[in-house]
C-alpha cells in the first residue's frame, strides 16, 4: 500500500511510537493522506484525535532512526514482508475481524495464508498425553491440506507446529514478540523449520520488540482471526487459550474442544468450553464435519491426475468401502493400520469427493 521508501519509513516510525497500536494507527491514516502527512501534522491535530501525548512528542525522535533502518534492511531479505490491511496478500479472514492489525510483519511463503486454517491452542504446561494428541491431530489435519495456526509457545503450541510439519503440511506461528526476537528462544530452530517448510511467522509488533506480558493476549485475536475455527486441546480454567476460544466465538468462528480426564486440571478449561457450546472433538472427522460450510466456500484445490485413481492405500480403503460402509474403527481393524494414518487417507478421500460419512460410517460416493 505504501511502497515509496519515505512513506514506508514514516509508517514504521508510526508503528514504533509508544501507545500507537493498530486502532490508533488506522485512525491516523484515515485522518491524514499518508504516513508522512500524519507525522507532519501539527500536535493539535494529534491531540484532537486523542493520541497519547508521549507518542506526539516522540514523532521525530532521532533514537528511532536505527530501528527503522534495521527494519528496512530486514525487509530487503527474501521472504520478508510488511503487510498492510487492504493489501491483496493480507489474509482475507483476518481482515474481517474487529481490530484487525493494520500492519503485519511476515517471514515465509505468503501463499500459504490463502489455505483454510485451523487454530490449535492449549496449555504451556502440557501433559505428555495432551502434547501427543496435539501433534497427531495437527499431523493429520495438515496432511489433509489444513493450515495449522498457533502461537509458538511451549507445550501444546509447540506440539501443534511440530505435528503439522511432521504431517508434511504448513503451519503459521503468530508471535507475541517482534520477528527479530523469537520467544521462547528454545523454539528458534522450530521457527526456522516452519519457514523452511513453506509456512509463515507473523507479528504485528516492531521487529525488535522483546517479550512483554501484555502483548501475548493481544496476539490471540490474530490466531483466531486467521482461522475458520479454534481447537483447544488442553487448558486449565485460567489458561490464555480460553481467551483465544472466546475471541473465536466473538469472531463468529467455530470453537472445538477435546475432553479429558476429570482428574486432570488441564481438562477443566476444555470441559468449561464444552458446557458453553463448543464442539466436542474425539477424532479429526468431528472437525471436518463441522467445517463443511467452510470447505464448500473455500477455493477448490487443484485435482492432481494421480488423485483421480487414488494412491495404493486409498484404493485399499475404497475396496473395503465398496464392499460395505464401515466406521473408522472397523476400517482400522480390517486394514491393520495405525488410526492416525487411516484418518489421513480418509480425509484425503473425503476432500477429493470420493467418500462421505453418514451416521458414523464411511461410504463411497457414486
Amino acid at each position: 500500500m505504501f511502497q515509496a521508501p519515505d512513506q514506508l519509513q514514516a509508517l514504521l516510525r508510526l508503528q514504533m511510537l509508544p501507545g500507537i497500536g493498530s486502532r490508533r494507527l488506522s485512525q491516523l491514516l484515515a485522518a491524514f493522506a499518508s504516513p508522512v502527512a500524519a507525522l507532519q501534522a501539527p500536535a493539535s491535530a494529534w491531540r484532537a484525535l486523542g493520541m497519547p501525548r508521549e507518542a506526539c512528542e516522540q514523532r521525530r525522535a532521532s533514537d528511532l532512526r536505527e530501528a527503522i533502518d534495521a527494519t528496512m534492511a530486514w525487509l530487503e531479505a527474501p521472504n520478508h514482508h510488511l503487510l498492510c490491511l487492504g493489501d491483496d496478500a493480507y489474509p482475507a479472514l483476518l481482515a474481517e475481524i474487529d481490530d484487525a492489525p493494520f500492519l503485519l510483519m511476515a517471514e515465509g511463503e505468503l501463499s500459504c495464508l490463502q489455505a483454510p486454517a485451523l487454530a490449535m491452542v492449549g496449555s504451556r504446561n502440557a501433559s505428555k498425553t495432551g502434547a501427543r494428541c496435539a501433534h497427531d491431530f495437527a499431523a493429520t489435519l495438515a496432511g489433509a491440506g489444513m493450515l495449522i495456526v498457533s502461537g509458538l509457545a511451549r507445550g501444546i503450541d509447540t506440539a501443534a507446529h511440530q505435528g503439522a510439519l511432521a504431517g508434511g503440511g504448513k503451519t503459521v506461528a503468530v508471535l507475541g514478540t517482534g520477528l527479530g526476537h523469537i520467544y521462547p528462544a528454545s523454539n528458534q530452530a522450530l521457527a526456522e523449520q516452519i519457514v523452511a517448510q513453506g509456512g509463515v511467522l507473523l507479528s504485528e509488533l516492531p521487529l525488535a520488540c522483546a517479550p512483554v506480558a501484555s502483548n501475548f493476549p493481544r496476539r490471540n485475536r490474530i490466531i483466531s482471526g486467521l482461522s475458520v475455527g479454534t481447537l483447544v486441546v488442553e487448558a486449565g480454567l485460567n489458561s490464555g487459550s480460553l481467551i483465544t476460544a472466546k475471541l473465536a466465538a466473538e469472531q463468529n468462528r467455530e470453537v472445538f474442544a477435546i475432553p479429558g480426564s476429570i482428574q486432570h486440571p488441564g481438562s477443566k478449561g476444555c470441559h468449561q468450553l464444552l458446557r458453553e457450546g463448543a464442539v466436542l472433538v474425539e477424532q479429526v472427522q468431528d472437525i471436518f464435519a463441522q467445517l463443511q460450510g467452510w470447505q464448500s466456500s473455500a477455493p477448490a484445490k487443484p485435482v492432481q491426475a494421480d488423485l483421480l485413481v487414488g494412491t495404493t492405500r486409498q484404493q485399499q480403503v475404497l475396496r473395503e468401502l465398496r464392499a460395505q460402509a464401515q466406521s473408522s474403527d472397523q476400517l482400522c481393524q480390517l486394514l491393520a493400520w495405525p488410526l492416525h494414518e487411516l484418518l489421513a487417507e480418509l480425509t484425503e478421500l473425503e476432500l477429493s469427493g470420493a467418500i462421505t460419512q453418514q451416521s458414523g460410517r464411511w461410504q463411497v460416493l457414486s
